[in-house]
Formats: structure tokens, sequence, C-alpha cells
């Protein structure tokens, strides 16, 4: 029997699809095709970086300019064609993080399930699970959404550290273990700390409001030390204030990666969102 469903992951910045590994290979052991694909933002192959176990994040930008979301979403485009238009099949859309915003850009109407049911069409994006992930208003970028708006100095996350070509140039992680990958044994956290990139100020703005066209559910992970629960929980409730947005409110308890530190309760939570769209 097909499967119902595909999970198709919108990774965070720093990341590369290495820490996403036990968590989809959990999904496709229920049956569930998963996929989390490499994006640009934090390839280190298109972040201009020199040897890939020796990285440097102080030489200058590759020809063209470092990739910004909108790269990331031409990815997705890309591969929803595929697996939408190609393939017909049903694509719940989960974004981490700074994925957040790339999945609500990629949630475009005319592959969305309804829509394309009513042009007599298989297949589509039926809903979006957001993994303690950035709810950037339409018209706002990663960046400017978490900046002052009044000209004060730029706030930098404690997490972030920027190296020679300053805000212009590209951003690294410190203790990324700590803030990322908390509630690991020390050994897997400093692993997977290894694993992290680089990014660049994120200035896509976002023009896809898919908050309220499509179903969505928010996991808000309660000992988040990248990005706390009571803003998790104010992103929410900004697009909550709307009328026509209703996003549903889960939580856990765990840090920044839940995809490794409850594991089990997302899979499930994943599975019954996805299950309840296809009623």
């Amino acid at each position: 029997m097909s499967p119902s469903f595909t999970v198709l992951l919108c990774h965070g910045s720093y990341h590369t699809p290495e820490p996403y590994q036990p968590f989809l290979a959990s999904l496709e052991a229920r049956g569930i095709p998963a996929i989390c694909p490499q994006l640009p933002t934090s390839s280190p192959s298109k972040l201009n970086t020199g040897s890939p176990s020796h990285p440097s994040y102080d030489l200058p930008p590759p020809p063209g300019g470092y990739p910004q979301q909108a790269d990331d979403v031409a990815v997705i485009l890309t591969l929803l064609n595929q697996l939408i238009v190609e393939e017909g099949r049903n694509i719940l859309f989960m974004g981490h993080s700074s994925g957040g915003l790339t999945a609500t850009a990629a949630a475009i109407p005319e592959l969305q399930r309804e829509w394309r049911e009513k042009e007599g069409k298989r297949g589509g994006v039926i809903g979006v699970f957001y993994e303690c992930a950035f709810l950037v208003p339409v018209g706002e970028s990663v960046h400017s959404f978490f900046q002052p708006k009044d000209g004060s100095p730029p706030v930098i996350p404690p997490y972030c550290k920027f190296h020679q070509n300053g805000m212009e140039g590209l951003m690294s992680t410190v203790e990324g273990a700590k803030y990322f990958f908390n509630g690991l044994d020390d050994e897997k956290a400093k692993y997977y700390e290894s694993t992290l990139t680089a990014s660049t100020i994120l200035t896509t703005v976002l023009e896809n409001d898919a908050y309220p066209a499509l179903p969505c559910i928010y996991l808000v992970t309660e000992n988040d030390l990248a990005l706390p629960a009571a803003y998790q929980e104010g992103m929410v409730a900004l697009q909550n204030q709307r009328e026509e947005v209703d996003i549903g409110v889960l939580k856990c308890p765990s840090g920044h990666s839940p995809h490794l530190t409850w594991m089990d309760g997302l899979v499930e939570e994943v599975v019954k969102f996805g299950n309840g769209l296809l009623g």
C-alpha cells in the first residue's frame, strides 16, 4: 500500500541533514517517507569555506555572493515539483528553527493539496508542522523580525560568532552542543556540534502567507536555550491574533533538537497530525 503522505523537512541555520537522520529513519520505519535536503544557506560547498575537514569562515564570499533563504526555497520548490507535480504525493512540511520561514515560503498556493484538488490533480502540500521554528510575519525576514526597529544596535544571539568579514560575512556557532543539542549526553552533543556549519544573516523577506491557508501546528520546546519557549509562544500568539489563523500548539520537555532528544514523541505527533489531515 502506498504511504499516505511524505514528510519534507526544512532544516535550520548552521545545520546539515546529519542531525535529522535518526528522526527520518524513525518515520521511515513507520512507513512515512521522509526527506531533508541540504539547503544552500548552510552548505559548505555554497559558502566558500575551503577544506571540508578544516573550514575557514574568513575567506571572501563566493562569486555571486552568499546564498540566501530564497535559494533554499528554490531548492525546495524544485523538489516539490518532482514529489507533487510528477509523482502526485501528499507532502507534510516540517520547518525546524529558521527552516520555518523556508517551509512557509515554499508552501505556495498552486502546490497546496486543496488548490490542486479543485483542478483535478493529485497530491499537494497538506499542512505545516513547525518544530521550535521561526514564525516570521509576511513582509519580514528572519533578520528583520528579530532585530530592534528603533535603530538600536543589532541583537546578536549568544550562540553566534562573526568572522573577518563581520556582518557582511559568515556567522558560525559558539557552544553549539549547549545551545542546539542540550538534553543529549556529552559525546552525542559534541558529535552533532561537529556537524554544524555557518550561515549568513538571513534577509529573504517572506511573501507567501501560508499560515491561514494550511493546517499548521507548532511544537514548543520548553527547555530550549537557542530560541526560548516564551519567544516561541509569542510568535504563535502573534499569528493567532489574526482571525483567519488557528495554529495549534504542542509542548515537549526538550531543547532545540527534539528530533534527537524527544524523537519518539515527535514521530508520534507528526504521524498523528499528518494522518489526521488526510482523514
